[in-house]
């Protein structure tokens, strides 16, 4: 009896399968790859909008300015691993990255991180939006170099989907810091060897110097991380100044020491802090406002007094 060779299996009709080396650290095949340049690109719009976020606001911030600039630094990492390594493991910790990114903004925005509470501002909306884009491409980068299949495709648009709603909505109904209604009452005390203006709370008062004696000319982003001072106000102990009101942009009431527009800072997470004297921010210089007056308050500023860091 003559034994017939027989193929191991059946069904490949003589066809010899190879399999050459492993799925781990694989190169992205030429499909896929396209997705990666895209979502690298969508990772350094993101960081370059983080960036500008970080030096026009959030350098001055306790913990979450280093923890902008680490995003930051992290994306743009990431972007240059895509495209330099052409590896499927880049891209996904590129889409892990810009999920968690998205979350932390998220977070930020409803409930607050480390004591701060996120800024609403059309750049931190746009760049959450880039987010979800980049987190859909680079999972879809990935889904198509391991051919995992149209289920997880499926799961993708999904989630992303499901990202972008949620976008919608915290940003639709942010965190909002509890206003004082009625007149609120300004003090004058010792911060930093300064004798300050400061609200009910205790915390830091400032002026802008591009306000004149009737309008603020800090409006929209600006107003997030300057917030103004609700009007009318009442003189309390140590305050000498001229107390008034004016009328923002939108309607609202904003209280005035000696003719200049009063705000707190969003990095003065306590009493006592004046981390926004002397910041060059939102296009002009911000001074603490001292008892005696803006004058007073520059020149303490130039001299190199006052809270700061």
């Amino acid at each position: 009896m003559i034994s017939l060779p027989m193929p191991l299996n059946l069904r490949a009709g003589g066809r010899v399968i190879k399999v050459v080396g492993s799925t781990m650290g694989a190169s992205l095949p030429r499909r896929s790859w396209y997705y990666g340049i895209a979502g690298a690109a969508l990772l350094v719009a993101s960081g370059a909008i983080h960036l500008d976020l970080y030096l026009t606001g959030y350098r001055s911030i306790p913990t979450i300015g280093w923890l902008f600039l680490l995003q930051i630094i992290a994306a743009f990492l990431l972007a240059v691993a895509i495209l330099v390594t052409r590896n499927w493991l880049a891209a996904a910790a590129g889409a892990g990255f810009a999920i968690s990114t998205l979350g932390g903004y998220l977070l930020s925005l409803k409930v607050g991180l480390f004591g701060f509470t996120e800024v609403r501002t059309t750049a931190g909306i746009v760049a959450a939006i880039i987010d979800v884009a980049a987190f859909a491409v680079l999972a879809t980068a990935v889904i198509l170099a391991l051919n995992l299949g149209r289920q997880a495709l499926a799961a993708t648009a999904a989630a992303s989907v499901i990202a972008l709603a949620l976008t919608g909505v915290f940003v639709a109904t942010p965190k909002t810091q509890p206003v004082a209604s009625g007149a609120q009452t300004l003090n004058a005390k010792q911060i930093g060897g300064v004798n300050l203006l400061t609200n009910a709370k205790g915390f830091t008062l400032y002026w802008f110097v591009p306000d004149t004696s009737t309008k603020s000319n800090c409006n929209a982003g600006c107003a997030g991380f300057w917030p103004p001072v609700k009007g009318p106000a009442t003189a309390g102990s140590g305050v000498t100044g001229t107390l008034a009101t004016i009328k923002r942009s939108d309607g609202s009431t904003q209280a005035t020491y000696d003719g200049h527009p009063l705000y707190t800072y969003v990095a003065d997470t306590a009493p006592g802090q004046a981390k926004g004297n002397g910041i060059n921010q939102s296009g002009g210089i911000w001074h603490e406002m001292t008892a005696s007056g803006a004058a007073a308050a520059a020149s303490s500023s130039s001299s190199g007094g006052g809270g700061g860091y």
